[in-house]
């Protein structure tokens, strides 16, 4: 009998194995995205303090799209690049919480890198 693959399983696998290799610290934070079926979410991690720094999702009143698209993602991006470097934080560690590198979260990436912040 084949077993049907548990994506959420995966997933988490995928992330702590990720994790293993990155952490953020107070020079170089970590940049964290989690997306569900109706928002997106991102945040700047101080992994050594234990803090995070800066926020940004589809919930903030600043983003005009509120769902889990493209082009909320890109606002998300925006947004959180721009509270970044208003606490002077210019390079991270982009962590993509295993999900794969791809629409949604390659959106909020590129959206960061193009408002300033290094990764």
């Amino acid at each position: 009998m084949v077993k049907k693959t548990d994506r959420k399983m995966e997933r988490t696998r995928r992330h702590i194995r990720v994790r293993r290799k990155i952490s953020g610290t107070a020079e170089r934070p970590r940049l964290c995205v989690y997306r569900s079926n109706s928002h997106i979410y991102a945040q700047i991690i101080d992994d050594v303090a234990g803090n995070t720094l800066v926020q940004a999702s589809t919930l903030d009143k600043e983003i005009k799209t509120k769902h889990s698209n493209k082009e909320a993602a890109k606002e998300v991006g925006a947004l959180i690049a721009k509270r970044a470097l208003d606490k002077k934080i210019e390079t991270v560690v982009f962590d993509r919480g295993g999900y794969i590198y791809h629409g949604v979260v390659k959106e909020l990436a590129e959206a960061a890198r193009e408002g300033g912040l290094k990764f």
